[in-house]
């Protein structure tokens, strides 16, 4: 009799992962949180303002060359600082989760560099490491009171013994978190020096501040309130530059700790001087007449107030330098004089027009909400205009809140529901209250901005707890198929190919399986209740297999009590059902007395008397079958050959082998999918009019699968390695570039100045 099932060959088991750190208390989460919080803002503040100050500082070079490097730096730090900022936070969060994890077999530590091995030591890095340990101990001397009550009462909580090095909030981690967050940046030492002074001016002179209120946080939760620890004091951002100003001035002059307040408009002066260079070649000259006054900054203001009124509501045809044409052309009427924008103006004009061409040809940002990010074009010109800074501060409230809106709609799906999207009608608000109430006032950014930030704020904490149940939850199901497939090896090592009672086959498939893969995910296969759950199947087969010798009838009969003990025992830990378990028991009782009646049939005895199960009795631990009256033989036990492998299938699961396709391992495809980070955002093309956007949010080692979320964080998508490498050469899969929209648009503005400028001479 052969059973009915495929056959599927079983692939070695990978590796097992690590253990996962134990659960962090309440208390610590929340310590987690909010210092998370409070770093990522003073992070974002810092790359706001490294533009300016690289920008600054490379004004000033004495040398094209040197110019050049920081020019290449700004770039550098641009393109990548949504990397660093995920890079930053993704260590401070681990760090946190292995507070409750042992660590096995740690290596020594190395010993301290004496002064005979310093030459061993790069000079780049030997300056890095003088620079790390100066701000640690700035901070330490500073701040050595709360970080000391932190760390005591953060030992109180977990299993890790921590000292303030170790502690993942203290100056020391959090300074290597940001250098190691930074690795990918192609800078030069002296570059790095003057980012790292950035770190200590904009995240480590408020460390005193987030340790206070951390340890408020756990004097709230109880623990170790007899520590007397300062209340947290709210430090003002000027306070902390005009402190650390002195520093910073030492690593590269004077100019660059007062960038927020000096040398703003050299961006814009530089901007202007590619134009002056271009107007007339590449670019239209002005046609001017001679008798043309140019109309003042105001009155330009008012004219674009009044097209600002009459926006359209789709943005594709509007031609704001037209419609700007237009209206003078109706003033010079008025006034019988010929009225133009003056010279400064209308480079503004022609730069945020550049900003905005770009900004709606972007593939990042998604169709359905470039009609309402287009509509910020007259208000941003506005800004523009009465601040020149709007183009080299990072940190201006109308630039902040143009890249936040789009960072936001990042993972934005064109939907048909458009309206009933609560971002949509987010960003929708924000447009309308721009159009109706900005006049010449830019104080409504930045109320806007905080406005929008607290609601991403929301939805993004949010979308980051349903993220993290996705990942739990693709984990736990990974380590059940990984558990699933070492039971479907240990059965198929010990039926495959063998012939048995088919009641022991049904047994051992259906239920003792059942008892494996619990073990299995509870204790391993490393465990002693593993072993002893394999030892039990080995010996039931054993016992069910034909014998014929004295010694494996004594063993039997000692065998089987404690093989049916171990048998129940373990059906009931499984919660097998029981009228199913008593089937069963009541069939391998037979068995057995079948098996030690034919050791006492005489060999010449054509058939075996049968015994009936209720005259087998268990005496002195010993399993003894009862004298019994002759009977008529009864019916041979079905028995089953296993000829295909076994496979243990969960509720809903299907094992259809897909068409392998074999790439080789150098293959460009696969090379783009192992450059995939989890965090990245991906577009697929599911077919000609659908498109989906969703983000990498874990890759399950074990099973080597790829989960993608949408923006709400839950599940739309498992992909394998293989899969999306093949999605790649396809072109059926897009990376998102999640660096800041209006820094992306700023450096495409200037790179295609510059491309036009080099082709002109």
């Amino acid at each position: 009799m052969r059973t009915d099932a495929k056959v599927v060959h079983l692939k070695a088991v990978p590796e097992k992962p690590a253990s996962p750190a134990g659960r962090l208390p309440v208390a610590l989460i929340s310590v987690r949180d909010k210092a998370a919080q409070q770093l990522r803002q003073a992070l974002q503040v810092l790359l706001d303002n490294a533009d300016d100050s690289l920008f600054e500082i490379a004004d000033r070079a004495t040398s094209n060359a040197e110019q050049n490097a920081f020019f290449e730096a700004m770039r550098d730090l641009r393109m990548k600082r949504r990397s660093i900022e995920r890079g930053f936070l993704q260590q401070i969060f681990e760090s946190f989760a292995r507070l409750n994890q042992y660590e096995i077999g740690k290596p020594a530590e190395t010993e301290n560099p004496s002064f005979d091995n310093l030459t061993l030591v790069q000079n780049d890095e030997l300056e890095e490491s003088v620079a790390i340990d100066t701000m640690v101990t700035k901070v330490t001397s500073r701040a050595a009171l709360p970080l000391t009550h932190l760390t005591t009462r953060m030992n109180a909580l977990v299993s890790r013994k921590l000292d303030d090095k170790s502690n993942p909030l203290g100056p020391q981690a959090l300074c290597q978190y940001f250098l190691e967050s930074c690795r990918s940046l192609g800078v030069e030492i002296k570059v790095k020096l003057i980012i790292l002074k950035l770190f200590e001016r904009y995240v480590l002179s408020d460390l005193d501040q987030l340790y206070a209120e951390a340890n408020q946080t756990l004097i709230g939760a109880g623990i170790l309130p007899e520590l007397q620890s300062a209340p947290p004091r709210r430090s003002q951002r000027h306070a902390s530059t005009a402190t650390t100003g002195g520093a910073t001035s030492a690593a590269y002059g004077d100019s660059a700790s007062h960038a927020e307040d000096v040398g703003m408009h050299e961006a814009f002066g530089a901007l202007q001087s590619l134009l002056s260079e271009l107007r007339g070649s590449a670019l239209p000259a002005r046609s001017i007449p001679s008798d043309a006054i140019p109309i003042s900054s105001g009155d330009l203001m008012r004219l674009l107030s009044h097209m600002q009124a009459r926006t359209p509501q789709l943005i594709d045809d509007f031609d704001l330098q037209g419609q700007l044409e237009q209206l003078l052309h109706k003033v010079s009427a008025k006034s019988g004089k010929s009225r133009v924008v003056g010279e400064v103006d209308e480079d503004v004009i022609n730069l945020v027009s550049m900003l905005f061409e770009f900004i709606l040809d972007d593939r990042t940002l998604p169709d359905s909400l470039k009609a309402l990010i287009g509509r910020l074009q007259i208000p941003l010109l506005k800004v523009a205009v009465l601040d020149k800074s709007f183009f080299s501060r990072g940190s201006h409230p109308a630039r902040r809140l143009l890249n936040e809106i789009a960072t936001a709609a990042m993972g934005w799906g064109d939907q048909d529901e458009a309206q009933r999207d609560s971002l949509y009608q987010k960003i929708e608000q924000v447009v309308a209250r721009l159009l109706n109430d900005f006049v010449d006032d830019p104080g409504i950014f930045s109320e806007l901005l905080a406005d929008f930030l607290a609601f991403t704020g929301d939805e993004r904490r949010r979308s980051e707890l349903l993220e993290q149940r996705t990942r739990d939850a693709e984990e736990g199901r990974a380590k059940a198929e990984m558990a699933r497939q070492e039971v479907e090896q240990v059965l198929n090592e010990r039926l495959l190919g063998k012939t048995l009672p088919e009641v022991v086959v049904r047994l051992l498939q259906e239920a003792w399986s059942k008892v494996l893969l619990l073990t299995c995910l509870k204790h391993g296969t490393q465990s002693e209740q593993w072993d002893a759950a394999l030892a039990t199947m080995d010996d039931l087969i054993w016992s069910v297999a034909p014998h014929d010798d004295p010694e494996s009838r004594e063993r039997l009969l000692k065998l089987v009590p404690s093989l049916l003990k171990a048998l129940r025992e373990g059906l009931v830990s499984a919660a097998f059902d029981p009228f199913s378990t008593g089937e069963f028991f009541t069939q391998l009782e037979a068995l057995h007395v079948q098996a030690l009646q034919q050791f006492d049939q005489p060999s010449a005895q054509p058939a075996p008397v049968a015994v009936p199960p209720s005259s087998a009795a268990i005496t002195d631990g010993r399993f003894e079958p009862s004298p019994s009256k002759p009977a008529s033989e009864p019916p041979a036990p079905a028995m089953i050959e296993v000829v295909e492998e076994i496979m243990l299938l969960a509720p809903g699961e299907s094992r259809e082998q897909e068409p392998e396709i074999n790439l080789a391992d150098n293959d460009e495809a696969l090379t783009q999918v192992d450059n995939l980070r989890v965090g990245s955002w991906v577009e697929f093309q599911e077919d000609e009019e659908h498109k989906l956007r969703c983000k990498l949010a874990a890759i399950i080692k074990p099973t080597g699968k790829y989960i993608f979320v949408n923006r709400t964080g839950m599940k739309v998508l498992e992909k394998t390695r293989m899969g999306l490498a093949i999605e790649f050469r396809r072109d059926a899969i897009r990376l998102l570039n999640d660096t800041l929209l209006f820094d992306r648009a700023l450096e495409s503005v200037i790179d295609n100045l510059r491309t036009l400028k080099s082709s002109n001479r």
